[in-house]
């Protein structure tokens, strides 16, 4: 990274089959990125052992399931996923799902 300076849009993408992802900056301390998913792409529950997760929701909206609840977020809204809860996300609209998603501290590389 050039610059401590950054638009998200210059990092937004498709990819398939799976979602697309960007790191956009990385540190021992933190990882900070974008997600993208297109319509009907998802990321499976999983569980981060040692992490925090966020997600922030730029654009579109997407079903979050977060310890088992389950609930539907747009622009704006903020996701948050403990250490060792199990989250995921699917994208069940008809446009690209963008999030911000932080982790902290940063996963091994």
């Amino acid at each position: 990274m050039t610059s401590h300076f950054l638009h998200y849009k210059d990092f937004v993408g498709a990819r398939a089959p799976k979602f697309h992802k960007a790191t956009l900056a990385r540190s021992e301390r933190l990882l900070l990125g974008l997600n993208c998913l297109e319509p009907g792409q998802e990321h499976a529950a999983h569980i981060h052992h040692g992490q925090d997760k966020f997600y922030f929701v730029i654009e579109g909206e997407g079903e979050f399931e977060v310890a088992g609840e389950k609930h539907t977020a747009g622009a704006g809204e903020i996701i948050w996923a403990p250490a060792k809860v199990p989250h995921g996300v699917a994208n069940r609209s008809t446009e690209r799902l963008v999030l911000l998603v932080g982790m902290a501290p940063a996963p091994d590389a």
